[in-house]
């Protein structure tokens, strides 16, 4: 356990900042009729990472513990929702 608390939150910054950054390279233009799906879940998926990426962010650098969803369980869940929206954006 004393190695997972030294790396995670350090993976966690680095997959936050690498999706910031490939955000920017495939979200594309926005046509006149608004976003398309590929669009909408990827923004979904910004969001619950952007999420996680505050949150890791304050605890790391702060020691700020989160003030709302404060057990392990709201991230987890986070996690795994991004995973699901990865597997269905491209059908």
């Amino acid at each position: 356990m004393m190695h997972v608390r030294k790396v995670v939150p350090w993976s966690l910054l680095v997959a936050v900042a690498s999706g910031l950054y490939l955000i920017t390279q495939v979200f594309g233009p926005i046509a006149e009729d608004g976003l398309n799906n590929f669009q909408i879940m990827l923004s979904i998926k910004a969001f619950f990472g952007l999420w996680l990426g505050i949150r890791g962010f304050n605890q790391k650098f702060f020691k700020i513990n989160p003030f709302v969803f404060t057990s392990h369980l709201f991230p987890f869940l986070c996690v795994i929702l991004i995973i699901f929206i990865s597997q269905i954006m491209y059908l």
